[in-house]
């Protein structure tokens, strides 16, 4: 997410480089660009989640169609995760706003959290290598298997959410998975 932040930050203008300099604003900018840049990472873990989410349903008509109708369930319990978990993280407040004002995030709960982000990515690789053995499975054996293996990712996802909103609030995240 630091790559982020620093596009964020690059790309203010002259006025707002300006600004910077008065006391106590730089603080505010500061604040803003994570805040710009939490979205649009948000944004991008979200568009990913969905389109996992839409290939495990194009999987699940596979499914159907290989006569598994015993799966269809559990790889709707799939698709339903990912789906659940991408609203989840688009549908979050931005930015940490309110939570700079009133939670003060220190620098090791900043990095929990980055490390939190990155976790995003790395678990959609690897639901998206549990679809591609899932889609591989499909119509041998292995099948059931494979689905689980997905649907543990989909949960891990969700749970990582939890703990991310847990690090930034210190409550318990909304339900959602």
């Amino acid at each position: 997410m630091s790559d982020l932040f620093e596009l964020v930050k690059g790309e203010q203008d002259i006025f707002k480089k300006l600004l910077s300099y008065i006391p106590g604003f730089s603080g505010y900018i500061e604040r803003t660009h994570r805040r710009a840049a939490d979205k649009l990472l948000r944004e991008q873990v979200a568009l990913r989640y969905m389109e996992l989410a839409g290939r495990a349903s194009r999987l699940q008509v596979e499914i159907g169609g290989a006569g598994e109708i015993a799966l269809l369930d559990d790889m709707e319990a799939v698709a339903l995760k990912l789906r659940t978990f991408a609203d989840r993280i688009k549908n979050a407040s931005y930015g940490y706003s309110g939570f700079f004002d009133a939670v003060k995030i220190n620098e090791k709960e900043l990095e929990q959290i980055y490390q939190f982000d990155t976790a995003f990515f790395i678990l959609a690789d690897q639901v998206n290598n549990s679809l591609d053995t899932v889609e591989g499975a499909i119509g041998g054996d292995g099948l059931k298997s494979a689905i689980r293996a997905a649907n543990e990712l989909a949960r891990q996802a969700n749970e990582t959410f939890d703990r991310r909103y847990q690090v930034i609030t210190g409550e318990d995240a909304p339900s959602g998975g």
